[in-house]
């Protein structure tokens, strides 16, 4: 599919807006929650338990919607989907945050708006509009200052930035993957098989699971559960929907509010301080995905009110 460089005006429902604004929160509770219970599993059994209770509340919702039968192309494109962002994504994250902190991570996770705004003008045919382009410049510049303000630094951190570089490689190839799919299959359905690709995916660590949960504390265990069914059922649920009825490239530029959720939740639930480089940061990576969100007029509409001057005269 050929792309196409030229502003397209996109319209959304309010409802379509809410379920931005529940995926942000959701996703930026889980870095908080893998910072908190990361240290009672490995990161393969974190994800396997996390994608376990995911896959077991998206049944439910799964079952309620007829099941369309996917092509062969659709299924290549969901087992890239599941296997990348739900497996692959679920595992390096939880690697990068053993070495990274949680701004660190935030920040280099958050390039992956910019591959998937370039993936999808190019690959999917949805155009590069200018605004887009200046919008996802100005969000990064936004996520790096957070990741500077909240103490981060690429330097020194070896291994840890090449796990949180390959998660932002997965998350773009899984959006990049997920897109086409949602034209014509319901949502519930490509992000249950999504989650149970990824649980197939991290079976091998099947051992490493039942040793930790034999050791793991109440907390540790509640955490795990609660990454399955926010960030995962939840937080995929309300993305796909959205992602359904929007360009992938703008729904992207959205993640970019999640380090400044991110840092206020941490402020609310550990009292932990944001820098005013952080804060800065935040303000910053908001007036991006405001900008992201403009776009320029189209010819017909800048011949309007021309002809409504010359008509006035």
């Amino acid at each position: 599919m050929s792309a196409r460089t030229t502003d397209r005006p996109t319209t959304a429902s309010p409802l379509v807006y809410v379920a931005i604004g529940v995926t942000i929160l959701a996703w930026a509770s889980a870095f908080i929650v893998v910072r908190g219970t990361a240290p009672h599993f490995t990161p393969g059994a974190l994800a396997l338990a996390r994608l376990i209770v995911g896959a077991i509340l998206l049944t439910p919702l799964m079952l309620r919607h007829r099941w369309v039968a996917p092509t062969r192309r659709e299924w290549l494109l969901l087992i890239g989907f599941g296997a990348l962002w739900f497996g692959g994504y679920s595992i390096v994250l939880n690697l990068a945050e053993q070495t990274l902190d949680a701004g660190t991570t935030a920040m280099i996770v958050n390039i992956a708006p910019i591959m998937i705004a370039l993936g999808a003008g190019v690959l999917l045919g949805e155009g590069l509009p200018r605004w887009l382009l200046i919008g996802t410049g100005v969000a990064f510049v936004g996520v790096v200052l957070i990741g500077l303000g909240t103490g981060g630094s690429v330097v020194g951190a070896g291994v840890g930035v090449l796990w949180a570089l390959l998660a932002a490689l997965t998350y773009t190839a899984g959006v990049l993957f997920q897109k086409p799919v949602l034209a014509r299959l319901p949502n519930a359905q490509v992000v249950w098989i999504g989650a149970i690709i990824g649980l197939l995916v991290c079976t091998p660590f099947t051992g490493e699971l039942i040793a930790s949960v034999r050791s793991a504390p109440v907390e540790g265990l509640l955490g795990a559960v609660w990454l399955g069914a926010v960030p995962t059922a939840l937080g995929f649920t309300t993305w796909s929907y959205a992602l359904a009825r929007m360009p992938a490239g703008q729904l992207g530029v959205s993640t970019y509010i999640v380090p400044p959720v991110t840092i206020v939740l941490s402020l609310v639930l550990f009292g932990e301080v944001p820098a005013v480089l952080a804060i800065v940061g935040g303000v910053v990576a908001l007036v991006g995905v405001a900008l992201s969100r403009r776009r320029t007029p189209t010819s017909v509409e800048r011949e309007v009110p021309v002809a409504e001057s010359m008509a006035s005269r």
